[in-house]
C-alpha cells in the first residue's frame, strides 16, 4: 500500500526582472521514518512480535549465563 509522500513546495514570483522561483523540498527522512515504522510494526506486534521478544529474552539469558560462568571460572580458579 503506497502512502502519499509529504513534500513542501514554495513558489515565489518576483515583480523584478528575475524569473519565477520554485523551491521543492522532499523529505527523505519521512520516507525512512515510514520504512522504520513498518519494520517496527511488523517485528514488535502480533505473534511475530511475541516470538521475537521470547527469542531475545532466551538469547539474553544465555549470554548472561555464559559470561557469568566464564567470570566465575576465572575468579574461583584454584592456584
Amino acid at each position: 500500500m503506497m502512502e502519499p509522500q509529504e513534500s513542501s513546495i514554495r513558489y515565489s514570483r518576483w515583480e523584478n526582472s528575475r524569473p519565477d522561483e520554485v523551491h521543492v523540498a522532499s523529505g527523505p527522512s519521512t520516507e525512512e521514518a515510514s520504512g522504520w515504522q513498518r519494520v517496527s510494526q511488523k517485528l514488535c506486534s502480533g505473534k511475530l512480535g511475541i516470538a521475537m521478544k521470547v527469542l531475545g529474552g532466551v538469547a539474553l539469558f544465555w549470554v548472561v549465563f555464559i559470561l557469568g560462568y566464564i567470570t566465575g571460572y576465572y575468579v574461583h580458579k584454584c592456584k
